[in-house]
């Protein structure tokens, strides 16, 4: 069972460990989304999450020698400030 506690003028939520580890939040950044009448704590996938593991399968799998990885890190919070 999680408990509210208070931190500031804040409160926050004490989440068991077991849970943590179940749920392998742990590190992550989460998102908050209220439902029916509750509140939904999920892990805040990255915008980019996976895309580089599947990019080198892709790559091991058709043969090519090298991937140019250096912009699969460039930081980006969100496709918007891209142009298109």
């Amino acid at each position: 069972m999680a408990h509210l506690v208070k931190i500031g003028n804040s409160q926050g939520v004490r989440i068991p460990k077991s849970l943590i580890e179940q749920t392998e939040m742990e590190g992550k950044e989460l998102k908050f989304q209220v439902v029916n009448e509750g509140l939904l704590i999920s892990p805040q996938n990255g915008v980019r999450a996976g895309w580089k593991e599947a990019i080198e399968r892709s790559v091991a799998e058709n043969g090519h020698e090298t991937l140019d990885d250096e912009w699969l890190d460039f930081p980006l919070a969100s496709d918007e400030t891209l142009e298109w």
